[in-house]
């Protein structure tokens, strides 16, 4: 479920070229990530790894994630 979710995050992924050249890419459902880097191919993977480290400490933290797409990875109250 876990592969879902972030599939699921990356189809909402928004991306900008800045005026330098560079790409700039967001999950604006997610707050803090974010990536940048010189092509768009390489601020995908950026973003991909930037959302796998928030999850993995959201996880660890015992965060509420947002549900995105119907999926939620928040565990239920026994």
């Amino acid at each position: 479920m876990i592969i879902e979710y972030i599939a699921a995050a990356m189809k909402h992924a928004k991306y900008e070229k800045l005026e330098e050249g560079s790409y700039y890419g967001e999950i604006p459902l997610l707050k803090g990530v974010w990536a940048d880097a010189q092509t768009l191919e390489e601020c995908r993977q950026a973003l991909m790894e930037v959302l796998e480290d928030w999850l993995i400490l959201k996880l660890r933290d015992n965060d509420v994630l947002p549900e995105i797409d119907s999926i939620n990875l928040n565990l239920k109250a026994a």
